[in-house]
């Protein structure tokens, strides 16, 4: 049985969203669709981890290849959910939106809300943990990532 329409927590209305809010807009291609030409919902997770990769850079100035890479800093997920408000097609441009829900010791919350043109698609919230790749385990947010993560917010409110 589904939720009733008013529990869905489906993504705001886009012009809700606060001034300079980072966007980035995404083609749905074939290989994201299931055979009904639907967008399969794991891949959304694909193409979520794609647009924190690139808020990395866009919006945080950031690079996310330089903390897996070089410096052994892991940005796992402890925890990926989503609420679909409606089917993604082939074809579509969807844009996503990103904002900061949380900072804590060593892991931060990312809200992603997505659309299309006006009408929302998905609401996302995930968890990103920073561990050390030598030591696989938790580690603090690194310095310049928190310091990012805090101006972002605060310009994001």
């Amino acid at each position: 049985m589904s939720a009733p329409a008013a529990a869905r927590r489906g993504p705001p209305p886009p012009d809700s969203l606060p001034a300079g809010v980072w966007r980035t807009e995404t083609r749905i291609r074939f290989s994201h669709c299931d055979p009904a030409g639907i967008v399969y919902f794991a891949r959304y997770f694909d193409l979520m981890n794609g647009v924190v990769e690139d808020w990395f850079s866009g919006a945080l100035g950031l690079d996310y290849a330089e903390f897996i890479g070089p410096r052994r800093i892991g940005l796992g997920y402890a925890s990926c959910e989503a609420d679909f408000a409606a089917p993604g097609f082939m074809g579509d441009r969807i844009t996503f939106a990103v904002l900061v829900e949380r900072i804590g010791g060593a892991s931060l919350t990312l809200r992603i809300h997505a659309y299309r043109k006006r009408d929302p698609v998905l609401s996302a919230r995930l968890t990103i943990v920073t561990t050390s790749l030598v030591e696989h385990r938790a580690i603090p947010i690194p310095g310049d990532l928190r310091s990012a993560l805090e101006r972002y917010q605060g310009e994001t409110q």
